[in-house]
């Protein structure tokens, strides 16, 4: 995937990198104020040239974005006679200025709608349309880039975030001259939300091919992408942490999962988890899972029994002489949050029965 190209002369700002980090992680979420290749728009495609003439055997993916729809249709023929195999349109750039760039096509159908239409004009290639997460509904949008000419949708781009502010000094971490901009978020802390696109575009628009992006780190990372309904996965922001290499640890620890699991092939994996994703008014809400104590595992830190007082339902009581959690199965919902703040494994859970009678609605 080359980065973003484009007619727009970007200047870019420095610094443009921001990271909110968790106990020794370099980072799990990054904030990103860049904006297009800032290259000229002919370097970028002797780029692409090069790239075709040099890995002859690799798919080249070309991510362009236009002013206007013109801009458009011309970006395609040129990205088309450069040599690339596929187009990617960037309707959701979160911090690109002026009315009809970035995630501004995004969350309008009608330019999503119109600017695929434009770009199709120009090329016999493949067209992904990458979506943009600013929004509630993003099949709405979606669905006007395949009526527009689009084969396939790309999601997610970042997330219009502010990642924190030094409170003595009134500005971000990450500041220019003290001051900054709202702009993208991903990393490792946006998949659940990249996850959940996904899912919505899987369940509403079938056979459309999905290419899914958005905190995605290891094999296991892009398996779940795969499993909602992918086709491929695309990954930035850990590259930029890691290197190229963890792409062989990912197409390894994949391989190996497949075929430790009986899926013949690539194909065979992809939407496998859908089925598995319903309404929430579908669920089963008759029955629960108790959490059970591992009095051998517990060192007795307290976690669980302050989590459940304050922030539960006080079905934990704390022996203060040998520090041992004691459940109350009356008071106890199967929440499983004191499972989650359990710092040594300490807690897992019980095997599901059916809800006390006036537990149920």
């Amino acid at each position: 995937m080359y980065k973003t190209i484009g007619t727009v002369s970007v200047n870019e700002v420095s610094p443009r990198f921001d990271a909110i980090r968790k106990e020794g992680t370099p980072f799990i979420g990054f904030r990103n104020l860049e904006q297009i290749a800032d290259h000229p728009l002919e370097q970028s495609l002797e780029d692409l040239r090069r790239l075709k003439r040099n890995y002859p055997t690799k798919v080249i993916i070309a991510s362009i974005m236009g002013q206007n729809a013109e801009e458009w249709t011309k970006l395609a023929e040129l990205v088309t006679d450069a040599g690339a195999h596929m187009i990617e349109c960037n309707f959701s750039c979160p911090h690109m200025n002026g009315h009809g760039l970035g995630s501004d096509v995004g969350q309008d159908p009608e330019l999503v709608r119109l600017y695929t239409e434009y770009t199709r004009r120009g090329t016999h290639l493949p067209i992904l349309a990458k979506m943009t997460p600013n929004l509630g509904n993003m099949e709405i949008p979606a669905l006007a880039a395949i009526e527009g000419g689009a084969d396939g949708l790309a999601a997610i781009n970042t997330i219009k975030s502010i990642t924190g502010l030094r409170l003595k000094r009134l500005e971000a971490p990450t500041s220019v001259e003290r001051k900054t901009s709202v702009s993208g978020y991903s990393g490792k802390a946006v998949k659940p939300i990249a996850l959940r696109f996904i899912h919505d575009l899987a369940k509403h628009m079938e056979n459309v091919p999905l290419s899914g992006m958005g905190g995605i780190e290891t094999w296991h990372d892009a398996a779940e992408f795969l499993a909602l309904g992918c086709s491929n996965v695309q990954i930035t922001t850990a590259v930029m942490q890691y290197g190229y290499r963890i792409i062989d640890d990912l197409t390894e620890g994949l391989s190996r999962f497949l075929f430790e699991n009986g899926y013949q092939s690539l194909e065979d994996f992809v939407g496998t988890a859908l089925p598995n994703l319903l309404p929430a008014d579908e669920l089963d809400r008759d029955t629960v899972e108790y959490p059970k104590f591992e009095s051998g595992a517990c060192v007795g830190c307290g976690r669980c029994y302050l989590s459940c007082r304050d922030a539960g339902h006080q079905a934990i009581t704390f022996d203060g002489t040998d520090r041992t959690p004691v459940l109350s199965g009356g008071k106890c919902v199967g929440c499983h949050l004191c499972l989650l703040v359990c710092p040594s494994g300490a807690i897992s859970t019980s095997k599901r029965v059916c809800k006390p009678v006036n537990r149920r609605q």
